[in-house]
């Protein structure tokens, strides 16, 4: 199992089989993202698309989720999905 050092997380994780994206920001993710980061990124990528009604033909959604992308996986101040509550907080 290979290892890195989260930038989310900021300890050492499980690493992504292989890069998640082309190119160089593929390759940067690859190394300095953890695969627990990463599916905690998609999860909340999913949330977004679906509560802002996001069309991922349009090149401002798909420029927006990449900022909140770049935000969440450097521990930044990001998006949430508005209606969302986690199923531990729900009555």
């Amino acid at each position: 199992m290979r290892k890195v050092y989260c930038r989310r997380y900021q300890e050492e994780l499980e690493g992504l089989d292989r890069p998640p994206l082309p190119g160089a920001k593929g390759q940067e993710l690859f190394e300095t993202v953890s695969k627990k980061a990463w599916l905690d990124w998609q999860a909340l990528q999913t949330m977004l698309i679906n509560e802002k009604h996001l069309n991922m033909m349009d090149p401002e959604a798909r420029k927006y989720l990449q900022e909140q992308m770049d935000l969440y996986l450097s521990g930044g101040d990001h998006d949430h999905a508005e209606g969302y509550v986690p199923p531990s907080e729900a009555s």
